[in-house]
């Protein structure tokens, strides 16, 4: 699943709705929690349930809902509303660890059934860092979750968790414990062979900042990014897209490993590559073609 952009919308707003028909965006994510005021979420998980059936077969973006916490009332309600034709997966936001991803898991094994969906076919994208506990239990990952296809982290929600006056230091960077959050999720990802998203780029109205943010977050290892607006999306899918000269470049590496099949390193333009650079190259060829 290509997952280098994920929009979110608020699932009660259907002006906004209906203006994700032809996104660009990856993914789009019909948000149920933080974005839906508790009075108006029967509404929401009516518009966004109704919105995926309806659309179905008629845009490129993958279909995902943001439900409410598993610890709440409103979770279960967000899942038999929307578990139905169109879905393509489930945002689980405040996840504590592993277990909440195995309980959505049986829930969605029933909610399936019920709908006459294939077995399976509804995946999983946690947010795997908004509580304290889940800080502690992203070692729990690195097991086989078939259902499982990312993994994400929050700054803002894990800071009101730890009773923080703000995630940023006076430079305005992250605070250790969010850079901490950030890599374990990077870690985490990569455990249970998954794709890493990174967290969203609050200022919008920033390109310049959004561009360089996610070209380092490239060079770390996420493979996609939320976004928020809309306009944020062309960006987000440029930078995590490897350029020409990427591609051209893991090519090079991939012929010169081919033609010196049992050779542990390989010269190229005088440097030495050996099998990590290899298995990065044939990544950056698969992110290539899944980006089209």
């Amino acid at each position: 699943m290509k997952l280098r952009s994920l929009l979110f919308v608020p699932a009660d707003s259907e002006s906004k709705l209906e203006k994700t028909r032809d996104s660009n965006a990856d993914a789009l994510i019909f948000d149920l929690e933080d974005a839906v005021a508790t009075a108006r979420k029967p509404l929401g998980r009516q518009l966004a349930a109704s919105h995926l059936e309806k659309l179905q077969g008629q845009h490129r973006w993958k279909g995902f809902v943001r439900i409410n916490p598993l610890s709440t009332p409103e979770a279960l309600l967000d899942l038999a509303a929307v578990v139905r034709s169109g879905l393509d997966g489930i945002v689980l936001p405040k996840a504590d660890g592993v277990a909440d991803v195995i309980r959505l898991g049986a829930y969605l094994d029933a909610l399936e059934t019920r709908a006459g969906l294939e077995l399976g076919s509804v995946r999983i994208l946690v947010v795997a860092t908004e509580t304290a506990k889940a800080m502690l239990n992203l070692d729990g990952y690195a097991t086989q979750l078939p259902r499982l296809v990312a993994m994400t982290w929050g700054a803002e929600d894990l800071s009101a968790a730890l009773g923080a006056a703000t995630n940023r230091e006076c430079d305005g960077a992250y605070s250790h414990v969010y850079l901490m959050a950030r890599s374990l999720c990077l870690v985490a990802a990569a455990s249970a062979d998954v794709a890493a998203v990174d967290t969203l780029y609050t200022d919008y109205r920033d390109t310049e900042g959004l561009e360089q943010d996610c070209i380092d977050s490239r060079r770390r290892g996420f493979v996609g990014r939320i976004a928020i607006h809309p306009d944020q999306i062309e960006i987000i899918n440029r930078c995590y897209t490897p350029s020409s000269e990427d591609v051209a470049f893991a090519r090079t590496v991939v012929d010169a490993f081919a033609a010196a099949p049992d050779a542990g390193t390989v010269g190229i333009n005088g440097k030495m590559f050996d099998r990590p650079h290899l298995v990065q190259a044939f990544k950056t060829l698969a992110a290539s073609e899944s980006a089209y």
